[in-house]
Formats: C-alpha cells, sequence, structure tokens
C-alpha cells in the first residue's frame, strides 16, 4: 500500500486532499498492523487505509486480496468462502464495500474520454425469481424479475464506459446514453447496436438539438419544440432475421447520419470495416465468465439488485485494469529473454484496456486497485 497518498479527511482543515510531503502528517501509531497518522495542522487521526477497500478489513490482507479476485473472477459468495476458508457472511460483508470502491475507481478514471466509436447492447438475467413466476405486487414494485445490463463499449480500446442495471425500457436506455455522455470528452461516437427502438430514442433525447417551431398566424399558443439528430450524430442498427431461433439474414440500416458519414467513420476505424456489434457482443461472453449471476441455466442468479451491481462494478474495474486483454497487447521490437537462457523469449507487451486508453501506464496489480485512494472530488480536474 502507498502510504504518500493518504491526505487528512477533515474537510475543514487547509491540508484536506494534499498528498505527499505536502500533507504534513506525521505517524502516531500502528492500529491492526496498520499505521494510522496525525494531520500536524488540525490534529485529525487518519488511518492508513482510508479511503481504499481496506478500510475496515479485520481479516488478513493476503487472504483478503485472494478472495477480492475471486470474486472479481465470478466465483460465487460460498466458492470464495470455501476457496479462502472465510464464513460466508464476512465475504458478503465484503461486497458492498468493494462495489462502492471499485465504483469510485472508475468514476475518478473514466473522464474526458475520447471515444470514436461505441456499440450498445444489454444482457438478459433475473434478480430473486424470473418474471413470470411473480406475483401482481412484485410486478409493480419492479424490483424483481427480468434484469437487463445495459452496456455501452468501445471495440477500439475494449473499453465498457457505460453501464447500466434495469429493465429494458426506454428510462435506462436513457441513463446508459446519458453516463457515456458524461464520461466523454463531448465528441459524440460512431454508434451501432441492434434493432432496438429504445436507443434511438435514448440518443435523440440525449444528444439532439431541440427546436422551437414557429406560430402559424398571431394568436395562440406556440407549436411544442421537438429535437432534432445534431449533423455530426451517426447511428447505424445491425436487423438480424431468425428463424427457429438461429439467424438466417443480417442486414444493416442508418438511424442517423448520411451514407458518407458512416463510410467515412468505417474507414476511419481501426477495428471496423462493416457496421456490426460484434465487439460488444464478444464482451457479454467476458461479462458472463466474470459474473456467476450473469450465467445461464445456473442457481447461482441475484438475490438482490443491489449485490448484482456491486459484483459487476468489482467485476469491471477488475476486467478494465487487472486483467490484460488479449487483443490489445503489443509485439515488442525484439524479443525479451525469460529465466535466464532456458526460458521462452517474451515477444508480446500485455495491454489493459486502461492502458488502451491512456488512463495508466501500466497492468495493476489486485493490490493495487485495492488501496488506490481516490483523491476528493473537489479537487479532480
Amino acid at each position: 500500500m502507498d502510504y504518500t497518498t493518504c491526505y487528512c479527511q477533515s474537510r475543514r482543515c487547509p491540508m484536506f486532499g494534499k498528498t505527499g510531503s505536502s500533507a504534513q502528517l506525521k505517524l502516531h501509531d500502528w492500529q491492526h498492523g496498520q499505521p494510522r497518522f496525525r494531520c500536524q495542522i488540525c490534529g485529525s487521526i487518519i488511518s492508513a487505509s482510508s479511503g481504499t477497500a481496506y478500510a475496515g478489513i479485520r481479516t488478513d490482507l493476503e487472504i483478503y486480496r485472494r478472495g477480492t479476485k475471486t470474486l472479481a473472477e465470478g466465483l460465487s459468495i460460498r466458492a470464495t468462502s470455501r476457496l479462502i476458508e472465510v464464513d460466508k457472511d464476512t465475504v458478503n460483508h465484503w461486497l458492498p464495500a468493494l462495489g462502492l470502491h471499485s465504483q469510485g475507481v472508475m468514476n475518478y478514471f473514466f473522464r474526458n474520454l475520447h471515444l470514436e466509436e461505441c456499440q450498445l447492447d444489454e444482457l438478459w438475467t433475473f434478480i430473486y425469481k424470473k418474471e413470470k413466476q411473480l406475483t401482481a405486487l412484485e410486478k409493480l414494485a419492479e424490483v424483481y424479475g427480468d434484469a437487463w445490463v445495459w452496456i455501452a463499449f468501445s471495440p477500439v480500446c475494449k473499453l465498457v464506459p457505460a453501464w447500466v442495471v434495469g429493465k429494458r425500457t426506454l428510462p435506462h436506455a436513457r441513463r446508459l446514453v446519458f453516463r457515456l455522455k458524461s464520461a466523454s470528452d463531448g465528441q459524440i461516437p460512431f454508434f451501432t447496436s441492434d434493432e432496438l427502438p429504445h436507443y434511438a430514442d435514448a440518443l435523440l433525447e440525449v444528444y439532439g438539438e431541440q427546436v422551437q417551431p414557429q406560430r402559424q398566424g398571431t394568436r395562440g399558443r406556440f407549436p411544442k419544440p421537438y429535437r432534432v439528430p445534431p449533423p455530426d450524430l451517426c447511428y447505424a442498427v445491425v436487423v438480424k432475421k431468425r428463424e427457429q431461433g438461429r439467424v438466417v439474414e443480417v442486414s444493416t440500416r442508418i438511424v442517423y447520419g448520411t451514407t458518407q458519414q458512416v463510410e467515412a467513420a468505417l474507414e476511419a476505424s481501426p477495428v471496423s470495416r462493416a457496421i456490426n456489434t460484434y465487439g460488444v457482443e464478444r464482451n457479454n461472453l467476458t461479462i458472463r465468465q466474470h459474473s456467476r449471476r450473469m450465467s445461464r441455466k445456473v442457481n447461482a442468479f441475484s438475490k438482490d439488485p443491489d449485490y448484482l451491481e456491486h459484483q459487476l462494478t468489482l467485476a469491471f474495474a477488475y476486467y478494465h485494469f487487472v486483467i490484460p486483454h488479449r487483443g490489445l497487447r503489443q509485439r515488442l521490437p525484439h524479443a525479451l529473454p525469460t529465466k535466464g537462457r532456458k526460458g521462452s523469449y517474451k515477444k508480446w507487451k500485455q495491454v489493459t484496456p486502461a492502458m488502451a486508453a491512456g488512463l495508466t501506464d501500466h497492468v495493476w496489480t489486485m493490490d493495487e486497485l485495492l488501496s488506490f485512494r481516490i483523491p476528493p472530488k473537489s479537487l479532480w480536474k
């Protein structure tokens, strides 16, 4: 754990948020094997684990790291507890804190992202029980039953800049597009998706420009304003025709933009030569492998929507920062020997999606992800 990133937690202190030598922290004592510091300005006591995923953990840290890694790899809570020999209730208590920490890390890094291309899709799962088994009151609550994980995927750097868990409705599609816009630098990427109509409506609502029609005559109310797609919004869909559960025909259709704009976007794309959603569909398999709750025909479904979001958030942070992506690896100019002269030569540089997007410069360890101390929002640039 890097102690140089510790800072005073008191918002009233003038040293709030300052790290390194300017933090003016002095070692105070040790507690549960972790140092504690005292702010020399306001006198506050700061634990070295404050602001990290290690805060409040009493389990051996090596066991805790192995447990979090198995949770991120998609194992269930009971399987994780059996592997690391920790009570399942303890592991169950870890998951919300891990989800909140992982969400904070991604919120800090996923800002002003430059996205040239973005593919949209959704994955089905269910919470507590399937939709057809719900009672009338449970259907009104809209908490249990069928759930969809809405995904925005960048095929160039293999990044998932935005995702939402909810029903397959327009409000949740709007939330996905709004989160994507908040994480980007303002440039509208080239969008592709399946033929679900909610995406077109959500893109128009979030990116569209409002137009006020002129009133006909001199009396009466003005017509209601409406939204039109901006000139640089380019969106195409992939239409799949199925017979007996099999895809027999694939066609494409342009929703927003012109044929010339779509052709220019495809020509500039380093990964796409045609309108497709291959990247997000392949990423869906990765998501199902890293979340047992998303697997099909198993008894590992989520019983609570919050725990589904926490586990997915941990899996996404692990995917972005810790796991090298095979599709992003770079060939080294010269092969490097390993293990002296007896080992095989290293020919590739491993790259994570966060590295490909320019967010980090190396592959993180699990300890780096858990111990990353998120600066206060007031100091974000």
